[in-house]
């Protein structure tokens, strides 16, 4: 009878024991659930690069739109162009005169009206005068005929004097000498434009 005491007491041992060997296999199953997890992570994440996209795609449509609106922005002054005013323009090139005397003229006429202008340069005792005096005849006319403008109406908006080439010639002096003398050129140019 010891015995088969003993042989109950293992076999109700061995039962114990089953269920030991049966939470290993529990075990199993609960390392598969968070293998059977990770794939159900990666598909979230899977999800928000394609979400993201979208949103990408939006993003370049709205720079469009805004790149669309810039040039609507550059069209607006476009109506303030025809509000400026035409400027004609003269030139006259190899005038034998000296620059630095010409400037003295030229700075007394510069912003006059060409009815004021004009007089001024007439009765001027200066060699230049007559020069500038021509120019400024030039242009008007060239006002009229070429942009409709009415000649009394025009500004001296511009003039300056600019160098031209120097002709050099030689004077014979004592004792067998030459001196240069410099025969110096401008190049006069004039803008008028129409007074307010």
């Amino acid at each position: 009878m010891a015995e088969e005491k003993k042989d109950t007491e293992q076999k109700s041992k061995a039962p114990a024991k089953k269920p030991a060997a049966k939470k290993p296999a529990a075990d199993k199953p609960a390392a598969k659930k968070p293998a059977a997890k990770k794939p159900a992570a990666k598909k979230p994440a899977a999800k928000k690069p394609a979400a993201k996209k979208p949103a990408a795609k939006k993003e370049p449509a709205k720079t469009e739109a805004k790149a669309e609106t810039k040039p609507k922005a550059k069209g607006k002054p476009k109506p303030k162009e025809p509000a400026t005013r035409p400027v004609v323009n003269a030139s006259a090139r190899f005038v034998r005169v000296a620059p630095r005397k010409a400037r003295l003229v030229a700075d007394q006429v510069r912003g006059l009206p060409l009815e004021d202008a004009l007089p001024l340069l007439r009765f001027s005792t200066r060699g230049a005068a007559q020069d500038i005096r021509k120019l400024l005849e030039s242009a008007a006319a060239n006002a009229e005929t070429n942009h409709d403008l009415v000649a009394d109406d025009l500004l001296i908006k511009d003039i300056h004097v600019d160098e031209g080439p120097t002709l050099r010639r030689y004077r014979p002096r004592a004792l067998g000498r030459a001196t240069r003398i410099n025969k110096r050129t401008s190049h006069i140019a004039v803008a008028l434009t129409p007074e307010d």
